[in-house]
């Protein structure tokens, strides 16, 4: 048996990480900023699948509220085998158009979130020879598009990187690379989800999740999920920088 904390937990990509972990027997630690939600979805968790599930109520902006998980991640009396950095958000607006500390806020979950707490928890794996770390990034990192797309093309790079340098020490790092998912990601940010994308871009969140985890037991480095997101990913490869710059500035008029 092992344990597997995942950030972000109580919704969306996160929380369906943590159903199907805690379905394959896994004991979890759940991180998010909702007390009375985190209680919830770990009580369902004990109840469907009689796994251990341990709630730290932690909002990754605030470093000492980081500093609390990054804690409990380097513990190693109790260790944890598989860290899912999943927590984020997006902004809707432009650039010029968010106060700076917004701004500044999505890149702390997003990146220096990331940073810490991989760090924090790949110390105790490498030790044991054994652990993981899935890096939940976006198709969108392979697109020129603002500040969020810039932080999730970092999350892809430093995945990547992790995963080349420490594979070989019984560490598998993957990054997964969704593009649009049936969650609550949309709706809190105030975008009418039908209006975002054609109805075949939208993935179920069971079926990525599914397919991520298979993708990490093979010990990939990455997870690009459905053979209609992996085709978009390979043409942003092929298409100039720039052509795709012009293409996402006339998508925002």
């Amino acid at each position: 048996m092992s344990t597997a904390l995942v950030t972000g937990a109580t919704a969306g990509i996160g929380h369906e990480f943590a159903t199907q972990l805690a379905a394959r027997g896994d004991d979890l630690v759940l991180v998010a900023r909702n007390t009375e939600r985190l209680e919830e979805v770990a009580a369902q968790l004990r109840s469907s699948y009689g796994v251990e599930v341990e709630t730290v109520a932690a909002d990754l902006v605030d470093p000492a509220q980081l500093a609390t998980v990054e804690e409990r991640l380097a513990d190693r009396a109790r260790p944890v085998d598989l860290l899912v950095n999943n927590a984020g958000f997006g902004l809707k607006d432009n650039f010029l158009d968010n106060p700076v500390d917004v701004e500044q806020a999505q890149q702390d979950v997003l990146v220096r979130a990331v940073l810490r707490l991989t760090h924090a928890a790949m110390g105790g794996m490498v030790e044991r020879g054994r652990g993981g770390v899935i890096n939940v990034s976006s198709v969108s990192a392979f697109l020129p598009r603002g500040t969020y797309s810039a932080a999730k093309a970092w999350v892809n790079s430093f995945s990547q990187w992790a995963h080349a340098e420490y594979a070989d020490r019984g560490v598998t790092v993957m990054v997964l690379c969704p593009g649009f998912v049936k969650t609550e990601f949309h709706e809190r940010l105030g975008v009418d989800r039908d209006a975002s994308a054609p109805k075949m871009l939208w993935l179920e969140p069971d079926a990525l999740v599914r397919e991520a985890l298979a993708d990490f037991d093979k010990g990939r480095a990455m997870s690009i999920p459905s053979l209609r997101y992996k085709a978009i990913v390979t043409g942003t490869r092929i298409v100039p920088r720039g052509v795709l710059q012009r293409f996402q500035s006339l998508g925002r008029k």
